[in-house]
């Protein structure tokens, strides 16, 4: 009889744990339970744009839906794709203004879905991006290895800039073609963008007022 009791008693502990086991992960408290993917990497910064919560990319076309959840604090932005830019994706100060913490302008641990399912459009680093020429200028638009247009990010430091598409140490020309000013930097790590420039490099370039390059050539400097 005892010898029974012990079997009955072993059974059940072993059915309560893998029970405990089963909802521990439901719930979200496992280790086990999956990480969810991101279609984009490095940190995610804003514009200056108003409007209602959007976002511009250079890897998803116009009307693409995409939630950008900060993982730092949970809080999360739905948002449409209203056009290109040189970022994977760029909030507008909206979509930012949901999801940020305050004080902070880039989210660095982040995950972006795309709601629509469909895959990333690859970047050609040879594209020549679009109104990179003046309008009526002969001869052939400047080659830009980006696409879009370039922000920036805080950083109390020199001319420098992140990128989600060239290592750390490559040299960089980028040139704001609405007034002819020129930057010369260096990426000092990753990021969401094609190229973000930090406050010095973007302080060189930009005209009074505007936080975006909309026009404008990147040019790797061998």
């Amino acid at each position: 009889m005892r010898v029974q009791r012990r079997h009955v008693l072993a059974a059940t502990v072993a059915v309560l744990a893998a029970a405990g086991v089963a909802v521990g992960t439901g719930f979200g408290f496992a280790d086990t339970a999956p990480a969810r993917q991101s279609v984009c990497s490095g940190s995610v910064t804003f514009s200056a744009e108003g409007g209602a919560p959007a976002a511009t990319s250079d890897r998803f076309p116009v009307g693409t839906r995409l939630r950008v959840t900060n993982l730092d604090n949970n809080r999360v932005a739905t948002v449409t794709v209203t056009g290109p830019s040189g970022s994977c994706v760029l909030l507008n100060s909206a979509a930012m203004e949901l999801v940020r913490e305050p004080g902070k302008n880039v989210i660095r641990r982040n995950v972006v879905e795309r709601l629509d399912g469909g895959a990333a459009q690859p970047v050609d680093p040879g594209m020549v991006r679009p109104g990179a020429a003046s309008p009526g200028a002969p001869g052939p638009a400047p080659r830009s290895a980006c696409s879009g247009a370039i922000t920036f990010f805080e950083e109390a430091a020199g001319p420098a800039a992140t990128s989600g598409q060239f290592p750390v140490g490559t040299r960089l020309r980028v040139t704001n073609l609405d007034n002819n000013r020129a930057t010369t930097v260096t990426v000092t790590g990753p990021s969401g963008s094609c190229v973000l420039l930090n406050t010095a490099a973007m302080d060189q370039i930009r005209e009074p007022g505007k936080n975006l390059v909309r026009r404008n050539v990147v040019e790797v400097l061998r």
